[in-house]
């Protein structure tokens, strides 16, 4: 009996050391993936912070192009209506998301806006400080472009590594979930060509 007894009491501490190891080695894991997942989250937002770095140097140069051409160019309210509204919602944007639709539609109004000046107004854009403002946000919005593609490479490894098995059961329960692409929408890839020949209020 005392054999059976001292049996049965190795067999359960054995199961219970077993367990034990099974524990810690599953927190291990744990802790592996939730550190690399947050080294990842870290590097996502600090490449999605350059991004917004740039976008407000675009933001900030806006309205020194439009208080440039305004006064040559009265009968294009409708782009400066546009320009505003764009400028408001991307400043009252708190997600990453909103950010990013903002963001598209400022680059929609002021690519309008440099459309509008390079066909309609040969004589502003000749102007010497028209035509650095410009130049500097043709510079601008390509440092977005460099930007916004170092963003998407570092949220492509990190939802890659969000979704992969057995990572994807600590993310979910941990609740971090993948992120968001700065894809251009078609509309601010090109923006659109408006002719404000046709004026009916003689302005």
């Amino acid at each position: 009996m005392n054999s059976q007894n001292q049996n049965k009491s190795h067999t359960t501490r054995n199961i219970l050391i077993g367990l034990a190891i099974i524990v810690v080695g599953v927190i291990a894991i744990g802790v592996g993936t939730y550190n690399s997942l947050a080294k990842q989250n870290q590097n996502v937002d600090a490449k999605w912070s350059q991004v917004q770095n740039v976008m407000q140097r675009r933001y900030d140069l806006v309205p020194n192009l439009v208080n440039s051409v305004k006064g040559s160019m009265k009968q294009e309210q409708k782009v400066f209506g546009d320009i505003s509204k764009a400028r408001t919602q991307y400043a009252g944007a708190g997600t990453t998301k909103e950010k990013m639709a903002a963001n598209a539609k400022l680059d929609q109004s002021v690519g309008t806006l440099v459309n509008v000046i390079q066909e309609n107004y040969p004589q502003l854009k000749s102007n010497e400080n028209v035509q650095t403002l410009m130049t500097q946000l043709e510079g601008t919005e390509n440092r977005i472009a460099v930007e916004r593609k170092r963003y998407n490479d570092a949220v492509q490894s990190y939802n890659q590594n969000v979704v992969t098995f057995p990572k994807n059961i600590f993310a979910n329960a941990m609740g971090m979930g993948q992120k968001p692409y700065f894809k251009a929408t078609k509309a601010a890839e090109t923006a659109p060509k408006v002719d404000f020949s046709d004026t009916t209020d003689g302005k």
